[in-house]
């Protein structure tokens, strides 16, 4: 095979190191995410007049939650004999640069995060926790993509062997062969989902109904997953002998659930974008009203 046929990938996943601290393309790239994510909610809390001191304790409420979630949901779902079987892995469950971070796990907290932001915030704002996934699910799609360009510097999460001339020979790993670079293939997928959400949400906000924007989210992110684990190699041995592995199982609620937003949007008809309340005028303002007019 000629080399023209394929990518050497070689890139250090250290952007620079400083004694035994070092900056990665991974951490740069989850942050970018974050920051990304940080202006996309002032557009829309802009745009639909919710209070921008909000925004900061939402950043932190939504990093919070990936982190531990992803965290966590790598713990459990992946290794969960390593982690829980003893101390120094129980230990290393607190280091995340010892080890991996789930994107399903971290799903299911933001879920639970947002859950609990909009029991503390939303009612005397005028939105709700669906409203909430709604808007996330825009700002995720772009953040899930940078993510995946992280692992694509780790040399980590890639594909089978493949004779297509985009494959990649991860050097650092003892790759020899070309393999999928499935970490493009999601970040494009994530890309023009996100994309795709920002235009609707943009050009048909007044004409969309609440839970519109998370079900298409979970449907396609969560379907597009499922069928790139197809060409992506076994994270850990006990997935070598299923039929569907781990990503694909935890990626079919999802998908279920996107479908049941979008039932619930064409059910209840709740608009996509907050609705404030018009203050109801006093009865002493109807009666000066009156007495202005008579005075005409």
């Amino acid at each position: 095979m000629s080399d023209i046929l394929f990518v050497n990938w070689n890139v250090d996943p250290e952007i620079f190191r400083l004694g035994g601290f070092a900056v990665r393309w991974y951490g740069l790239l989850f942050v970018a995410g974050f920051v990304l994510g940080w202006f996309i909610f002032r557009w829309f809390f802009r745009r639909e007049g919710v209070k921008e001191d909000l925004l900061d304790s939402l950043l932190i409420t939504l990093l919070v939650g990936t982190i531990v979630g992803a965290r966590l949901g790598h713990c459990l779902f992946y290794q969960p004999d390593y982690y829980f079987g003893s101390w120094q892995g129980f230990l290393e469950f607190f280091m995340p640069w010892k080890g991996g971070l789930a994107s399903h796990g971290g799903t299911i907290a933001l879920i639970l995060a947002m859950w609990w932001y909009a029991r503390k915030y939303g009612r005397r704002n005028d939105f709700d926790f669906v409203w909430l996934l709604d808007h996330l699910a825009i700002a995720t799609a772009f953040a899930a993509a940078f993510i995946r360009l992280g692992n694509l510097f780790n040399s980590e999460i890639y594909g089978v062997a493949t004779d297509l001339p985009w494959g990649f020979v991860f050097e650092r790993n003892g790759e020899t062969v070309p393999k999928h670079p499935t970490q493009i293939y999601e970040a494009l997928s994530y890309l023009i989902l996100g994309i795709g959400l920002i235009i609707l949400y943009w050009k048909k906000l007044d004409k969309t109904y609440r839970g519109t924007y998370i079900g298409i989210f979970f449907i396609v992110c969560f379907g597009m997953r499922f069928l790139i684990e197809f060409i992506k190699n076994p994270q850990v041995e006990f997935e070598q002998t299923m039929t569907l592995n781990m990503g694909q199982l935890l990626s079919i609620p999802f998908i279920l659930l996107g479908i049941g937003f979008l039932i619930y949007a064409c059910v209840k008809k709740i608009p996509a974008a907050v609705v404030h309340p018009v203050p109801e005028k006093k009865p002493k303002d109807i009666v000066r009203y009156a007495r202005s007019l008579s005075d005409v």
